[in-house]
């Protein structure tokens, strides 16, 4: 079974013959440690579908499963729970507070968590230190470029060590440098074994991904293994050298 199951997932708004389906039938299989984009063109259904999976916006129907889980059959406090623990989201806006520095709001998604004010500090910190900005922990947000400001926004994502990031389209504010530096944060953590779900309309950066997904008026109308990735040139180039051993040992033998 794979670690995230959405089953038939709709999303309607309105009723009768104002009715508008924003996701229509969805079903998407993730396994842990995929890197996985979504693209769309806008209003395809992209952003509502990956506050579903987020577990921020409950379906008109379907089911949604994390590692057995079935979120949606929790308590409004069992998805929040949920969400501390298993999702860190990053948003193409930052959504950083402009009077807290940035160590302080890496340290949001610990307010509810038992732990005393020097370990939070120190676990901010860290996260800091994961995305190259340590050394910067007590400035504010307006005191950093763009770029700095999404790597503290990832950082905050990954402060509480989630095993999945929902990446609502990160790159949409940053240059083409810039965005192509977060993308390979992105990739890096997700070879830490982080779940990485991105929402994107670039062409560029999805290419960052290991599998693609399109979707069309809230349907997927097509799925398929990105063989541009770097994954999955990765596993082109083992599986050359592995052969090439191979046909060297051969030839060796004759």
């Amino acid at each position: 079974m794979s670690y995230i199951n959405a089953k038939n997932l709709f999303k309607e708004y309105g009723t009768g013959a104002a009715t508008v389906t924003a996701v229509g039938g969805v079903n998407l299989c993730v396994n842990a440690g995929e890197f996985v984009a979504v693209m769309g063109e806008s209003g395809s259904g992209k952003s509502t579908l990956l506050s579903m999976l987020g577990g921020l916006n409950a379906p008109t129907s379907g089911s949604f499963l994390v590692d057995g889980v079935d979120v949606y059959a929790l308590t409004s406090d069992g998805r929040a729970d949920f969400r501390k623990k298993s999702i860190g989201f990053v948003f193409q806006n930052f959504h950083l507070l402009p009077y807290l520095t940035l160590a302080e709001n890496v340290m949001l998604p610990l307010a509810i968590v038992k732990m005393g004010k020097k370990q939070k500090l120190a676990a901010a910190i860290d996260a800091l230190a994961r995305v190259g900005l340590s050394d910067k922990a007590h400035r504010l947000p307006n005191q950093i470029s763009g770029g700095e400001q999404e790597r503290v926004a990832i950082a905050r994502a990954v402060v509480n060590h989630p095993p999945i990031i929902l990446a609502d389209e990160p790159t949409g504010n940053l240059d083409t440098h810039t965005g192509s530096e977060i993308m390979k944060l992105l990739t890096a953590l997700n070879h830490e074994g982080i779940t990485v779900i991105m929402v994107t309309h670039s062409n560029e950066y999805a290419h960052y991904a290991r599998r693609l997904i399109r979707l069309s008026d809230g349907r997927v109308v097509d799925e398929g293994t990105n063989l541009r990735s770097p994954q999955s040139r990765r596993v082109k180039s083992d599986r050359t050298r592995k052969r090439g051993k191979k046909h060297g040992k051969r030839a060796g033998t004759k």
